[in-house]
């Protein structure tokens, strides 16, 4: 039987029985693969726990995909066993490397947009999907000042990868938003260039300004709830391509669940309201 999927939650260990226990509809999970790539333990056997009640996507941190070498092939047999294991709905992972001559570095670094860097993350999705055996979905990054060196622009990079892959999209709105406001364009150009048909996936999420430098930075810190501006950009995401699954994600500050559950149901019913919502990403 399929579910039918419209908004979900970042699964946090905090609120596990009530995330075991809710039955709102559409709800879905999201988790990082990292925390649960074991042969066993609690950890693996509450996420077994989830899914046999909810769809779970996997959004991976660790690929590195735009490093300059292919993914880590331990890590990626690992990965496809908790794939196997728990067949989740999408995996994804971002346009970024995090690991550099052996070295990994915690955070989604960015990168030039070169024909050559084109190339190898290509060759890195294709290599990920082939080691999966499914498509995945590649997030675009948020940006906090001009990188020169690019051929591409990030929607036709974007629009490429999908080209020569076959993979899907998954479009962060607040990563739009916060790279248009640090790099002085506009949100709107680049959603106009956006390879809208690839998207599988939405994220929505929080934002605070740098503590030095104030409003003139944005940063991405999933630790409060979506601002106005971004449910705005999501509106106009959702009148050109149509219902999406859509995640709230919220990593810090963690507020009550009903306050999460709550701010869940606004992008469920934006969803809803577009009347095909629930047929968006069917599930098996």
């Amino acid at each position: 039987m399929a579910h039918m999927l419209t908004a979900g939650l970042s699964l946090k260990p905090q609120h596990f029985d009530d995330a075991l226990q809710c039955t709102a509809p559409g709800l879905w999970w999201e988790v990082h693969p990292e925390n649960y790539m074991a042969d066993g333990g609690p950890r693996l056997a509450w996420l077994q726990a989830i899914r046999a009640r909810h769809p779970i996507a996997l959004h991976g941190v660790a690929l590195s995909l735009a490093a300059d070498a292919p993914p880590d092939a331990k890590h990626l047999q690992r990965l496809a066993a908790l794939v196997r294991h728990i067949e989740p709905l999408l995996v994804s992972e971002h346009l970024a490397w995090s690991t550099w001559r052996g070295a990994y570095h915690p955070d989604l670094l960015p990168f030039p947009r070169t024909h050559e860097a084109l190339a190898r993350v290509a060759d890195n999705i294709a290599r990920t999907q082939d080691a999966l055996q499914r498509s995945i979905a590649i997030e675009n990054p948020t940006h906090y000042l001009p990188l020169p060196g690019h051929d591409w622009s990030e929607p036709d990079f974007l629009a490429e990868l999908v080209r020569r892959t076959g993979c899907r999209l998954l479009l962060d709105v607040t990563n739009l938003w916060l790279s248009a406001h640090n790099l002085g364009t506009r949100a709107l150009d680049s959603l106009d260039a956006y390879p809208l048909h690839a998207v599988a996936e939405i994220h929505l999420a929080g934002h605070h300004a740098d503590p030095i430098l104030g409003g003139a930075l944005w940063i991405d810190a999933h630790d409060a709830p979506v601002d106005e501006p971004v449910w705005a950009l999501y509106q106009e995401v959702l009148a050109r391509c149509g219902p999406r699954p859509t995640l709230i994600e919220r990593d810090e500050h963690l507020p009550a669940f009903a306050e999460l559950l709550a701010e869940r149901e606004r992008a469920h019913v934006a969803l809803v309201r577009m009347g095909t919502a629930t047929e968006a990403m069917p599930c098996a």
